[in-house]
């Protein structure tokens, strides 16, 4: 691998390997050539497979911003976090150096915001729909969300009968276009991955896959970043703690918790 090639990690936040695999694959199917990204879960005694919880997602925050850490002092160009939450996102911008930190609701929101003036999210459960109107609204794009759908699965049932998915993502999408006026779709888990082109094809308006949406995002943002030096501003609020802070509070001193890693280097799978 070029020294100069883009770099980018993918962190399945989860100290449960099973995604993967999968998700490294579609991300290798859409990246670019000439980007090398690695996919990590964690390596923790918490076998969690969802973050549907606030608890759940409490638990991930520490592990996650130590891997972005790792990853700025690894010469990554960008990191994405892969949940819809959004976990520790802005945690780990803080830590992260001069590699870009993007997130799959934010990223999201910003591709259907560029398509459309409003859209709808689909998400799995109804006790989706506090945390990620929250997000969206944070975001600021609280006025364009014409409406979330629930499909009634959890999300580590997402891939495990996809034609039901896609037929109640279809379902709940045509409600949303119908009866919300939702001009776009925004498909609110990352689990859903794969799902979006059947989606889109049938409804007819722009259905947002927010690997996608994420991982290109990235892989944009590192681009601008290589060609023009746009790195993360460190400025007031976006200011890191001091090398001298970490050091005396003695942080960052074991290995991050990385368990599975799969790579794709720029001419696919090592």
């Amino acid at each position: 691998m070029s020294r100069n090639a883009t770099r980018i990690l993918w962190i399945n936040p989860l100290g449960f390997p099973d995604y993967d695999q999968p998700m490294g694959d579609f991300i290798n199917s859409i990246k670019s050539p000439e980007v090398a990204v690695e996919v990590i879960s964690f390596k923790s005694d918490a076998q969690m497979n969802n973050l549907e919880y606030r608890t759940f997602e409490a638990l991930i925050v520490g592990d996650t911003v130590r891997v972005t850490r790792y990853a700025a002092e690894q010469g990554f160009d960008a990191v994405v976090i892969g949940c819809f939450y959004d976990p520790a996102l802005e945690d780990s911008r803080e830590i992260s150096g001069e590699a870009i930190v993007v997130a799959p609701c934010q990223a999201s929101i910003q591709v259907a915001a560029n398509l459309a003036n409003n859209f709808s999210i689909i998400i799995g459960q109804e006790k989706w729909r506090a945390q990620m109107t929250e997000r969206v609204k944070h975001y600021g794009y609280g006025p364009r969300l014409a409406s979330m759908r629930s499909i009634d699965i959890a999300a580590h049932d997402l891939q495990k009968d996809c034609g039901l998915t896609e037929t109640r993502i279809i379902n709940a999408g045509r409600k949303a276009m119908e009866e919300d006026r939702a001009e776009a779709l925004i498909l609110g888990c990352t689990c859903t991955f794969g799902l979006a082109e059947k989606v889109q094809k049938e409804l007819g308006i722009p259905v947002i896959d927010p690997i996608i949406a994420a991982y290109k995002t990235a892989e944009h943002l590192a681009g601008l970043k290589k060609q023009f030096g746009w790195v993360p501003s460190r400025k007031w609020g976006s200011a890191a703690p001091s090398e001298d802070q970490i050091t005396e509070f003695g942080l960052f001193r074991e290995a991050p918790p990385i368990g599975n890693k799969l790579n794709f280097d720029v001419r696919g799978f090592i």
